[in-house]
């Protein structure tokens, strides 16, 4: 039998990259709505402290573990030995409690937090330009693992990595793990099934986040912007939007993916309260996952 834990994601309660996306809650009490919601973990954000320390006694208050992480990743431009640098607190933190994984986001020329860049200014690559990337990003991963804490690769709107041909490109040229987001991919026009079965040998770490296709379709990415995609509520919980998470869930366990299974989904939590949404998109999990023959870890 294949065995599933269900995480969520802070930024149902807050979002690192717009204030006005946020909820006037704490840390607290946004772990205390995951665990009643009947999450078992959860992914860290600005909000949590780089200790376990302090962070410890708040998620065993809650019953919560941390479940990965966004560390915003400089390699497109930037220098390998400085993000060795500035990634070793967060390592060192995330060893200690014991996280799966280090989400690795590429931010190097990315549009995702930027109001006044459209989508279709992100970065764009050639296959040569990828290879280089590919090599950069392969030998962080490789530190990042003999340090103690695997990397998982996100592939991201707006990012340079962002649709299926350069996933594949990264894919090819690159031996890192890799972090599944079936709503990005969604957004970025690909397919989520095929995506599964030419790279599940890498996939580690998964992001259940759902789209709402009417939204999504009237987004012009000549004009609009990743966060004004999100403000007029692109993405959701499963069951709540228009993904297919069912079939995604039977690919996968085709494949024997175990592990995380993490609602992401990034919306105005004045419209969409936080706790109502994560119980949704848990609800939705738990039946879907169970289905296709998982045990959930409680």
């Amino acid at each position: 039998m294949l065995h599933a834990k269900l995480g969520i994601s802070p930024i149902a309660w807050w979002n690192d990259d717009d204030v006005n996306l946020s909820d006037d809650v704490s840390l607290d009490e946004a772990l205390r709505q995951a665990s009643v919601a009947g999450f078992v973990g959860m992914e860290t954000g600005q909000r949590f402290p780089m200790n376990m320390a302090e962070l410890g006694p708040i998620l065993d208050k809650h019953k919560m573990q941390v479940c990965g992480g966004w560390f915003s990743g400089d390699l497109l431009t930037g220098d390998l030995e400085v993000e060795k640098e500035r990634v070793e607190e967060q390592l060192q933190f995330f060893k200690e409690a014991e996280a799966p994984c280090l989400v690795y986001g590429e931010v190097s020329g990315s549009v995702q937090s930027k109001r006044n860049k459209t989508l279709n200014q992100k970065p764009v690559i050639n296959e040569a330009e990828m290879a280089v990337y590919g090599r950069k990003v392969s030998d962080f991963a490789d530190y990042c693992a003999e340090m103690g804490m695997p990397l998982s690769y996100h592939h991201h709107m707006g990012a340079v990595v962002e649709n299926e041909a350069e996933l594949d490109l990264l894919m090819k040229h690159s031996s890192i793990p890799l972090l599944f987001d079936a709503g990005h991919m969604a957004f970025a026009g690909g397919d989520n099934l095929r995506v599964i079965d030419n790279h599940h040998k890498r996939i580690t770490h998964v992001h259940t986040k759902d789209v709402r296709n009417a939204v999504m379709h009237g987004v012009d990415k000549s004009k609009e912007s990743f966060l004004d995609a999100v403000v007029k509520g692109v993405f959701t919980v499963p069951g709540d939007g228009d993904i297919d998470f069912a079939e995604i869930v039977k690919r996968l366990a085709s494949h024997s993916y175990e592990g995380w299974f993490v609602v992401e989904a990034e919306q105005d939590p004045k419209q969409n309260p936080p706790l109502e949404m994560a119980q949704l998109g848990h609800q939705t999990l738990v039946e879907i996952l169970t289905a296709a023959g998982y045990q959930i870890e409680m």
